[in-house]
């Protein structure tokens, strides 16, 4: 009998040595980027930085390792359980044991040495499924957590845009204002010649110092924008300490391009299906109300009852530090437990559960309704956007003509000062206004994209070596 239980303890043992199913990890290598050797940046190499280096990314990226270790936990509770104890001391008899064990054997010794060697294995063969509705639970979490992390670079994706888009408009207006500068620099100068031969008159001399100033002010302010809008570039970008490269410069906006091909754009309906089928965060919602649903059934496990089976081998002796062959005994069993009276915790646990489920459902139709509004936004604002840079061009042609004109008549004296002052103007903030009308229209093409779920597509992901 005891070589039959020794055999059983045998296999037990030999059973645990079966590792449980490890979820795989993506190894492979992303290309970084050196920013030493980016001389010009553009908006798809800042957006793949930041999805390397933004540290939003990583904690997402420690989420889903969580995740999947969360899972390991689960599934190892298939597995049996060996435990391994043993123990070693002296000890020594009372006065009284001691006096009566004298009786017996007069050479016996009041202190004595212990020992004891003890193996158990144990195996949950049924727990009313609680073991599957959680590892289900953790699959679901593996699952939403990736959506999460997808989430998470969708949003810094937009993020980057919107920052490099302010940085544009910044430098836009730098170079406008530079060139504002430069006229009116040109123009003082005219005017103090003009002032020196008589044909000119003080008025004019100290209105050009007036615009020129003006101007200079606006410069100072577009360059400060810029400054600002590079560190907070760099932040999402992940750079340490928010500074660019000073040697690093960022693409100017592309004034000539093509808005017409955005017309597929303009479909509400059809991109509110899409964003539904493609949003990640939707998707993570789906999944936690599929989660909610196996921890229902996980809360219902409790009211089953749990069978084990267990193994032991031990020994222990009074004789020596170890115990020997002798000294050590076997046992095999199956145990039942059910619970037949918790409190009414078990249903309380169950209802729980189900309003969890309920929560995640109203949270996911809620999410649905507010996608939409999203998109119906964004496509109402790229539509506008798109009208307003085709307004905004033909203005341009139009103050640029004008301001020739003015130009011409003010050197030949047929037009006043204040009739340059205003074409000037006009075709300053004119130029302003085609800047931030270009800046708006990408700005809502991507908040569109980003709205539908496209923009991490756009962006496209990580490049890998």
């Amino acid at each position: 009998m005891k070589k039959s239980i020794l055999v059983f303890i045998v296999c037990f043992l030999l059973t645990t040595t079966g590792q449980a199913k490890e979820i795989a990890e993506g190894g492979a290598k992303i290309k970084r980027y050196d920013l030493a050797e980016i001389e010009l940046l553009d908006l798809e190499t800042a957006q793949q930085i930041a999805l390397q280096e933004n540290p939003g990314i990583e904690a997402a990226q420690a989420r889903l390792e969580q995740a999947k270790a969360a899972l390991q936990q689960a599934l190892a509770a298939d597995k049996p359980r060996v435990d391994l104890d043993a123990s070693t001391g002296i000890a020594r008899y009372s006065e009284n044991n001691y006096e009566m064990l004298s009786l017996s054997d007069s050479s016996a010794d009041q202190n004595y040495e212990t020992g004891s060697l003890g193996l158990q294995a144990s195996w949950l063969l049924f727990d009313g499924y609680a073991r599957k509705f959680q590892q289900e639970q953790g699959r679901y979490a593996i699952q939403a957590s990736a959506a999460s992390m997808r989430n998470t670079q969708r949003l810094l994706v937009s993020a980057v845009a919107d920052a490099f888009f302010k940085a544009q408009l910044a430098l836009a207006s730098i170079e406008i204002e530079t060139a504002n500068k430069e006229f009116y620099a040109q123009q003082l100068q005219d005017a103090e010649s003009r002032l020196e031969v008589g044909s000119g008159s003080l008025s004019d001399v100290l209105n050009m110092k007036v615009q020129l100033n003006t101007a200079k002010n606006n410069l100072l302010v577009s360059a400060q924008d810029y400054e600002v809008a590079r560190y907070v570039l760099a932040a999402l970008l992940g750079i340490t300490d928010a500074v660019l490269p000073e040697d690093m410069q960022l693409a100017e906006l592309d004034r000539d391009c093509d808005i017409s091909d955005d017309k597929g754009l303009s479909d509400g309906k059809g991109l509110i299906q899409e964003a539904l089928q493609t949003r990640p965060d939707l998707k993570a919602l789906a999944l936690q109300m599929k989660a909610s649903q196996a921890g229902i059934g996980q809360a219902k496990a409790a009211d089953w009852p749990t069978v084990q089976l267990s193994g032991q081998v031990d020994g222990r002796t009074q004789d020596g530090l170890l115990p020997t062959g002798d000294d050590v005994g076997a046992s095999v069993g199956l145990s039942v437990s059910w619970n037949l009276y918790s409190g009414g915790g078990i249903d309380a646990a169950i209802r729980e559960a189900r309003q969890a489920r309920k929560e995640a459902e109203y949270s996911h139709a809620e999410l649905r309704n507010s996608i939409a509004s999203e998109v119906w936004q964004s496509v109402i604002r790229l539509t506008a956007a798109r009208k307003q840079v085709s307004l905004q061009r033909e203005t341009v042609e139009l103050v640029e003509e004008n301001r020739k004109l003015a130009k011409s008549e003010y050197e030949a004296g047929s037009a006043s000062l204040v009739r340059l002052n205003e074409a000037q103007r006009d075709l300053t903030a004119t130029y302003g206004g085609l800047v931030q009308a270009l800046i708006s229209y990408q700005q809502a093409r991507h908040h569109l994209l980003a709205a539908i779920g496209r923009n991490v597509a756009t962006a496209s992901d990580p490049v890998w070596e």
